[in-house]
């Protein structure tokens, strides 16, 4: 039987629009929206703020054109660490977070171990960051890298 949300985790059709405008502008001003979603601008405000109480709503962000900033290329990169260094996962974690081209990591449960989403300006650019933050490391026992050719980030609202 599927594992039932909390009572701070339900969100009635109204929360799940507001979520839905403010995913796609965050800068939307509280009158806009209450206006979209049918409320009063004081209870549009009491409907955020809730949502960020409960952590439904964990932060207001910028979303960031790579390609306007010359990072052309994306991949997907799969490692693999050698079985005497599982204990340096967490530290290898750290260290690629800290990489300007990773734009996001998995660590995972299965065959691999990591997969390291990059965003980079070309195929060069791409084998660099392999050969400098993966395959020097002699924690690695493999790396693979599949170059993403379109990413369509999901919009939908949870529950």
């Amino acid at each position: 039987m599927p594992a039932k949300p909390s009572d701070s985790a339900v969100l009635d059709p109204i929360d799940r629009e507001i979520i839905r405008r403010l995913n796609d502008n965050a800068r939307l001003a509280n009158s806009a929206l209450a206006r979209a979603v049918g409320l009063s601008p004081s209870a549009c405000l009491a409907r955020v703020r809730s949502l960020k109480a409960r952590g439904v709503i964990s932060r207001f962000t910028v979303e960031l054109n790579a390609q306007a900033l010359g990072y052309t290329l994306q991949a997907l990169v799969s490692v693999r660490i050698r079985p005497g260094a599982r204990h340096l996962m967490g530290q290898m974690a750290e260290e690629l977070r800290e990489q300007p081209e990773v734009s996001q990591l998995f660590i995972l449960g299965g065959t691999e171990d990591f997969i390291v989403h990059v965003q980079v300006r070309d195929a060069d650019h791409v084998r660099e960051f392999v050969l400098e933050n993966l395959s020097s490391n002699p924690a690695v026992a493999l790396t693979e890298t599949n170059i993403v050719f379109e990413h369509h980030a999901a919009q939908h609202v949870l529950s």
